[in-house]
């Protein structure tokens, strides 16, 4: 398994796969959208590959993290997608990982996201609520919220309201 960073070849391959993997157009839409404004870092797009075909894909764009007149800049991972007949082989999380090293490497002390409680603190995800950390921007359960620190000490000493870049908002 070859994790990479996706290139322009891959949007057509990376878009079916999205399409595919959720079985609807919004997170492909969410992605092209995200390329469009520049929200993200090429190398924080990454693709899992196998014998010529991209099994999985995850990107990590810029967000923010409001401190009273202060902005944090941080990082939120979504969408994250494997084909179907690929899941539950661990590709997810080698994609997580190595976009978490990448991202630390880029400066981010943080990256968050709305998943699946059950899934992503296996990866190091928390509740962000629990750390002082809120979000209004969308609707979301506590359990969804979720952190990662990659800076030691991050969490303790970042706080604030949490903003998606605008790209997330009127998907759908």
């Amino acid at each position: 398994m070859n994790i990479r960073t996706e290139t322009e070849n891959d949007y057509e391959r990376v878009n079916e796969l999205l399409t595919q993997a959720f079985s609807g157009q919004e997170e492909a839409i969410l992605v092209q959208r995200l390329r469009v404004d520049g929200a993200f870092e090429r190398e924080l797009s990454m693709v899992a590959e196998e014998d010529g075909i991209i099994k999985g894909h995850i990107m990590f764009s810029r967000a923010s993290l409001l401190e009273g007149d202060h902005t944090h800049r941080v990082a939120a991972l979504g969408p994250l997608a494997v084909l179907p007949k690929f899941q539950r082989q661990g590709i997810g999380g080698k994609l997580i990982e190595e976009g978490k090293r990448r991202c630390l490497s880029h400066g981010y002390p943080l990256v968050f996201l709305f998943g699946h409680p059950s899934y992503y603190p296996r990866h190091g995800f928390v509740q962000a609520r629990n750390h002082g950390i809120d979000v209004s921007q969308f609707a979301v359960s506590d359990e969804a919220f979720m952190v990662a620190e990659l800076l030691q000490g991050a969490l303790h000493d970042l706080h604030g309201e949490f903003r998606f870049h605008p790209a997330f908002e009127n998907l759908g």
